[in-house]
């Protein structure tokens, strides 16, 4: 039976971050979209040409590296040019995603890879993945995160939180929910419960029927 590959989601400023990290220290194979991302936008690479092309040599920084937080700025105004870059980057992500789930299940069979993807649920990505996980925390506390972490207005963290699904839509494909509005203690011990039931499912989908 094929590796168990199991989606990471949440909205933006969820806590889904501290998840990945519980999950990685329990044994699970991270593959980081946005880690991904990040190293496919490195100068002279063809996406950082292709996105220098559409959107001007204004989004660079001095060193030639894409400015990412004025180019963040343009994408959550303006959803055409948002639908550019994913053009651009989601097929790049998907197609070293699955380069990395190859890797990591000839190297380690048994393993439970874990894709921690934020928008997991907009790209159709949450259909290549055998359950999916949701960390959430209300509206206001994004809101907060967000202002408090990225120096956003008010204005700019709801613009951003709205550009993605909704929770609703989040919730209806979840197999898993983790509440991170609690303590950091009280999101380890539901990501450990998650993960032992990861675990179950692993050990079913081997066994031979």
């Amino acid at each position: 039976m094929p590796m168990l590959v199991v989606g990471l989601t949440g909205g933006i400023a969820s806590g889904k971050s501290m998840v990945s990290g519980i999950l990685r220290s329990l044994g699970g194979c991270i593959i980081d979209a946005d880690v991904i991302a990040h190293e496919l936008i490195r100068p002279g690479l063809p996406a950082w040409q292709e996105i220098v092309e559409q959107f001007g040599q204004g989004i660079l920084l001095e060193d030639g590296r894409i400015n990412r937080p004025l180019l963040g700025r343009i994408i959550f105004r303006d959803p055409a040019k948002r639908a550019v870059l994913n053009s651009i980057l989601h097929p790049r992500i998907f197609a070293e995603v699955e380069q990395q789930r190859k890797e990591i299940e000839r190297e380690s069979p048994d393993a439970i890879a874990i894709l921690d993807a934020a928008l997991l649920i907009e790209t159709g990505a949450h259909e290549r993945v055998d359950a999916v996980i949701l960390v959430q925390v209300s509206e206001d506390l994004q809101i907060n995160r967000l202002m408090e972490r990225n120096g956003l207005t008010r204005e700019e963290a709801i613009e951003r939180i709205r550009a993605q699904a909704s929770l609703e839509e989040k919730i209806s494909h979840a197999s898993y929910i983790i509440d991170a509005s609690k303590s950091p203690e009280d999101v380890k011990l539901q990501t450990i419960e998650v993960f032992e039931k990861l675990k179950v499912l692993s050990r079913r989908s081997r066994k031979p029927s």
